[in-house]
This record gives C-alpha cells, structure tokens and sequence, in this order.
C-alpha cells in the first residue's frame, strides 16, 4: 500500500498535535517544579489573578523538533519508496535541503530561549531587539529564507526577510493577551499557508506547515480559557517565527495560475488582524506619550470586551475575523485583476467595520461616564 502526500501532510499534523498534547502536561508539572511561573504582581495589563505555568513555548518547540527531527531520521535511514513513490521521488530534494533545515531549526530554538530568558529575568528592549535580530538573520541568511518580491539586491532582500521576522515576533508577542488568542489566530494562519503550499505542490514547506498547524492546535487545548499554561514570550516568539517563516516560504505568484501580481499581498491578510493591532496599539501608545512596549488594554480583544463580550467571546470573535480575512483573500492567488480589488477591498473594509465598531462603543461609554459624573 502506498501514501500519497496529503497523507503524509495529515500524519505530521497529527504527529505534531498528539505531542503538543503529550509534552504540555509535562512542561507544566516541570514549570511547577522549577517555579517557571507568571505571577501577576498587580500588573494592570494582566488579567489572571493566580501563577500560571509557563512553559508552553518550550512545549511547542519540544513537540515541533521531534516530529522534524523525526522526520529527517526516518528519510535517512529508511526507504520512502516503501511508505509513498511520490516522497521518494522527492528525498534527493529534501536531503538538499537538510542543511537548511539545521538552521531553521536553529532559528526557532534560538527564539524560544530568548523568550524563556525574558519570561524568566526580563530583558531591556534594546537586549531584546538585538536577540530577535540575531535569530532572524540565522532564518534568512543561513536558513536561506528570503522575501524577494520586486527585488534583486540580496542586502535589500535580507534587510526586508530580517525586519519582517522581526516585526512578527513582536507583533505576536504584542497580540498574546488573552487565553488562547495568539495561538488560534497564529494557527489559523498556519493553517492556511500550509493550504497554499500544499496547491503549489510546495512539499517540504507544506509539511513544515502541517507539524507547525499540528502544534499549535494541540497547544490551543491547555491555552483555552481559562488557560491551564501560558507560552510566554517564549511560545510568542516561536509562534512569530513559525510565520514569518511559512509566509516567507510559500509561492504566491504563479507564472501559470496568477492572473496578477498582487498574490504577493495575501500573507500581509492572512496575518492582517495581529499586524493590524500591533499597527493600532503602536499609535494609540505614541499618541497618548506612552512607550510601545509597555502593555495596555487597547488591543482589538480588549475593546471587543469593552463592546460587553466576555473574553472568551471576544477571542472567539477575533479568530473568526482573522479566518474570514484569510479565506476571502485567496481568490486572489488565481483570480482576475477585479476579483483581486474586490477582495482586498472587503478585507480592509471588514476591518474597518470592526474598528469603527469598537471606537463607538468606546466613545459612547466614555460619554456616559462624564454624564454620570455631571
């Protein structure tokens, strides 16, 4: 009997899940042991009142690496003729690669000590900023993962894949301030650049999508409300690099299926609602005089429980925005010029909705308090 790939991409995601659930309960009892603990210490932007465990970045990392790792050792040392014709055709590609791979592998070991490290002694912006510039220049000059779009110049092309590595890092250490609320959307959109990959025929990438997508959602499972496990910057940090990555990696532009070129804009929608936020939380912190590190309630989840959602309701809200806008912008891969506007026109829109939303709710309550007060 032979497996063709979408099986071999459903056996990494649901090797990459079964051990997220495995390892988590054990990093939980060692972050016990160890007293690896967010205590909330009266911190306003903090909304547990009890130490959680935090180690679920380690436990991502943990279960990713050994589904890889696995991965690797199997090709090696075994035939894949035996399990899939279709993947043995591809191990001389995929044994290419492996050197790659290290450093990719490297890139997110890196990104997860550097946010144990923060979780654990709390580190200065600029410490900080300089670790997230040496993990992403491991990913994009050793790991080979470049973003070339309508450039050729190979320090552009690095200065550009190394701030967008970056950028997510952060903006999903940005969006991580509810239960459940990085990890689902980031999820989402993992999931969503593994379907890309797996249409191109983008094997290696997708199955790299699949143990990613497979980690996060068995992660989810002990980050739900109320959260058993928090990820840290540590889980932040993979999570944003674990994007930055797949939608570095996917081919969007196809001289063969793309009617136009703006396929390339579909990870900036894919990935829309936590850059969004990070966009908007940035400049409501300058203009109130605020430095942008310093952690608020002005995130899209806490201005949707300001519209009288529970939290939990508010980061069911956020992952559905998040799955729409990344759904009505893959048309965009194979469709006309016009079809192309449309979505991205709906896209902005649809955020537009929500924040207008959410900025009348806030205005009218504000407006009632001085009422009130009057």
């Amino acid at each position: 009997m032979t497996i063709g790939w979408q099986y071999l991409y459903l056996f990494t995601f649901f090797a990459g899940a079964l051990l997220a659930l495995g390892l988590t309960p054990v990093f939980k009892k060692i972050a016990v042991l160890t007293d690896f603990m967010d205590r909330p210490k009266g911190e306003a932007h903090k909304g547990h009142g009890k130490a959680t465990p935090l180690l679920g970045g380690a436990s991502m990392l943990s279960a990713w690496l050994i589904v890889i790792v696995g991965g690797m050792i199997f090709i090696k040392f075994f035939n894949p003729a035996k399990i899939s014709p279709q993947l043995a055709e591809n191990v001389m590609g995929i044994k290419m690669v492996s050197g790659r791979l290290f450093f990719i592998c490297l890139g997110a070991v890196m990104g997860t000590v550097l946010g144990l490290l923060d979780d654990k002694f709390g580190m200065p912006a600029k410490v900080k900023f300089s670790g997230q510039f040496l993990v992403a220049a491991v990913a994009v000059i050793l790991g080979g993962i470049r973003i070339s779009v309508f450039f050729s110049n190979p320090i552009i092309v690095c200065s550009i894949s190394i701030f967008w590595f970056m950028m997510l890092m952060n903006a999903i250490n940005f969006f991580d301030n509810m239960d459940s609320l990085a990890v689902g959307t980031v999820t989402i959109a993992m999931g969503l650049f593994t379907a890309v990959a797996v249409v191109n025929q983008q094997y290696f990438i997708a199955a790299i999508g699949a143990v990613s997508c497979g980690v996060g959602v068995g992660f989810w499972f002990f980050n739900k409300p109320p959260a058993s496990i928090f990820m840290g910057d540590s889980g932040s940090h993979l999570l944003g690099y674990f994007a930055a990555m797949l939608s570095s990696s996917v081919t969007y532009f196809s001289h063969v299926d793309s009617m136009t070129k703006l396929p390339v804009l579909v990870p900036i929608f894919i990935l829309a609602v936590p850059l969004f936020d990070t966009l908007a939380v940035v400049v409501i912190r300058l203009c109130k005089g605020k430095p942008i590190y310093v952690g608020d309630h002005n995130h899209i989840s806490h201005r949707f429980v300001r519209m009288g959602m529970t939290r939990k309701r508010a980061v069911q809200m956020v992952h559905l925005l998040a799955l729409i806008i990344g759904l009505s912008v893959l048309p965009i891969l194979w469709g006309s010029l016009k079809v192309a506007i449309v979505c991205l026109i709906q896209a902005v829109l649809l955020l537009l909705l929500v924040s207008m939303l959410q900025y009348a709710v806030t205005i009218g309550a504000s407006e009632s308090h001085t009422l009130r007060k009057d």
